[in-house]
């Protein structure tokens, strides 16, 4: 089979080449472990939305069978995500449910466009603080959404803008459930519990299960799935093909671009997380048609927009997965819970459910980047506030496009100010030696590769070269970044995320030669904490005579080891 074929089909079918029965018996214990943790979070992520639960489960039954099917990733689990709240209910609150399923189809025809043109890399061109910001925000908005059936509060109707539900709830706290709450709380404690301590026992299945039992045996007053929502109905879902029109589809084109981007984002985010699991490649172009395709037929079984879910992507690679057969699988889970024991989901209490979007909430925040995003420069703080604030009190479509609109301005600044006209004097001249190439002999012991140009968002795939042969570089890696002109957040992460791939193969990374505007943001960023004070180097001079010096370190540890062993 041709190199040129291979690049347009889907991983399930790679991998059927090798495929045998203790593959398939890993892959079945992972499908319907994911499977299970899917139940609750596409019932949770679809009441947030303000739709029936039955809506997230179509979709995850649905999407997660056609994303394993026919995607670029090995153990990609796909289905609805927390990522699509906030515009799933803005959509249906201005457009109705026929908008929300014509925009998801709409969306999913965007991301087939992106893949079959080899646009599967173009989302790098999203800067990480619109990124992080978009999803603080995103964050927020779920969390506050729950507050409702968190505490139990007795409210007819939640408004869809932020500053107007939480004085909504201040109204109606008085009205406070303390079983509810009680309930709630206590499902929190067991997640974190098991997060901490057992790792392998996912704590989303055992809060639902655990709640739902309480809450049927002690006859616990909370209100569930059934007393709001009349339970989910038994039996496969209808399919229907949607009623579209001419003048909400032209309405619906910025909400549409904005579902695209958001599961392109997450979709290909989710697969590198895959990949870094499971030792693979994903192919993002074959993943964003299969997320497209996803995106396309979801609607006509009811479904809601779908995209990479990270958390249980990776709760299927923990589990044992092998093949995209387990994301398969996790559907047809999925599937016959709905054939054959959909009565027992109406006991499932709405507080559980809202602890367990709350935990999701928490862990999608990426909270951690702020204190990173705060040492960078004033123009990539604003960015990230704006980003963070209109998202939160305007909406997220709005959000993006002036999030993206700043970082292109930052982008023009930036690159213009690599330009440079200066004198070349003596003193220029001598200090240059230091830096060239030329003349300096490259152990082996050791590798250089070069930046050149500037280092922003779009460009930080560059590092691929590297990350591919991994495995077979030398001890110490040298990054000469005497022709890097400028960096930004997005590439200050890249050269990050490298350190550390570098440093868990047990490798080390030395940086030399960062001019002005580089050297500077690296400081303000405490960068010296990700590969250590004296790794970075003035110049290639230097970096070589420190790679010495850690090799003849690691030359002395080895032969230390060696005599205590022998010992």
């Amino acid at each position: 089979m041709s190199s040129a074929l291979n690049q347009w089909l889907p991983k399930s079918v790679l991998l059927l080449r090798d495929y045998d029965r203790h593959k398939f018996l890993s892959d079945l214990v992972a499908g319907v472990t994911v499977g299970l943790v899917a139940l609750p979070l596409a019932m949770a992520f679809a009441i947030a939305s303000g739709v029936p639960p039955q809506a997230g489960i179509y979709c995850a039954i649905v999407t997660g069978f056609l994303i394993s099917a026919l995607g670029g990733s090995k153990t990609q689990i796909g289905g609805p995500t927390g990522a699509f709240v906030v515009v799933i209910s803005g959509i249906i609150a201005k457009h109705g449910i026929d908008g929300l399923f014509e925009c998801t189809m709409m969306a999913g025809v965007l991301l087939v466009l992106l893949g079959i043109t080899g646009m599967g890399a173009a989302v790098k061109y999203f800067p990480r603080p619109v990124i992080i910001g978009f999803t603080n925000g995103i964050a927020i908005l779920i969390a506050s959404t729950q507050i409702r059936d968190f505490f139990g509060l007795r409210m007819d109707h939640v408004p869809g803008d932020f500053f107007h539900r939480m004085e909504a709830f201040g109204a109606a706290w008085n009205t406070i459930s303390m079983p509810a709450t009680a309930l709630a709380i206590l499902s929190i404690a067991v997640m974190v519990f098991c997060f901490k301590f057992a790792k392998r026992i996912p704590g989303a299945i055992v809060v639902t299960f655990g709640a739902t039992i309480a809450v049927t045996l002690l006859r616990i007053p909370v209100e569930t799935i059934g007393s709001r929502f009349g339970g989910i109905p038994s039996g496969l879902p209808t399919f229907v093909i949607p009623h579209f029109s001419y003048d909400t589809a032209r309405q619906l084109l910025s909400p549409a671009f904005t579902v695209a981007m958001l599961g392109a984002i997450e979709s290909l985010m989710s697969a590198v997380v895959s990949d870094r699991m499971s030792n693979d490649k994903h192919n993002p172009n074959v993943e964003l048609v299969a997320q497209g395709v996803a995106n396309i037929v979801s609607p006509m079984f009811g479904g809601l927009p779908a995209t990479g879910a990270i958390a249980r992507t990776a709760t299927n690679v923990r589990s044992g997965a092998k093949t995209p057969m387990a994301g398969m699988i996790h559907s047809l889970t999925l599937l016959a819970i709905v054939l054959f024991a959909a009565p027992l989901v109406k006991n499932v209490p709405l507080a559980a459910l809202a602890a367990i979007l709350l935990i999701v909430a928490y862990n999608m925040g990426e909270w951690r980047e702020i204190p990173e995003i705060l040492k960078l420069s004033a123009a990539d703080i604003a960015v990230w506030l704006i980003t963070v604030t209109l998202t939160v009190i305007a909406d997220l479509t709005f959000a993006v496009e002036v999030g993206m609109v700043l970082a292109a301005l930052m982008f023009i600044r930036k690159v213009s100010r690599t330009t440079t006209v200066t004198r070349v004097t003596k003193d220029y001249v001598e200090d240059s030696r230091k830096h060239i190439l030329q003349g300096k002999d490259i152990p082996p012991y050791a590798t250089v590769y070069r930046i050149h140009g500037p280092f922003l968002f779009g460009a930080t795939d560059k590092f691929g070269e590297i990350l591919r042969d991994v495995d077979s570089l030398p001890p110490i890696v040298i990054l000469r970044l005497r022709n890097m002109t400028a960096v930004d957040a997005t590439g200050l992460g890249a050269i990050r995320d490298l350190a550390d791939t570098l440093h868990a193969s047990g490798r080390s990374l030395l940086l030399c030669g960062a001019r002005e505007q580089p050297a500077q943001l690296m400081k303000q960023a405490e960068f010296e904490r990700h590969v250590g004070p004296a790794n970075i180097c003035p110049s290639i001079a230097d970096a070589l005579e420190r790679a010495a010096s850690l090799y003849r370190t690691r030359q002395t540890s080895t032969h230390e080891e060696f005599a205590a062993k022998v010992v």
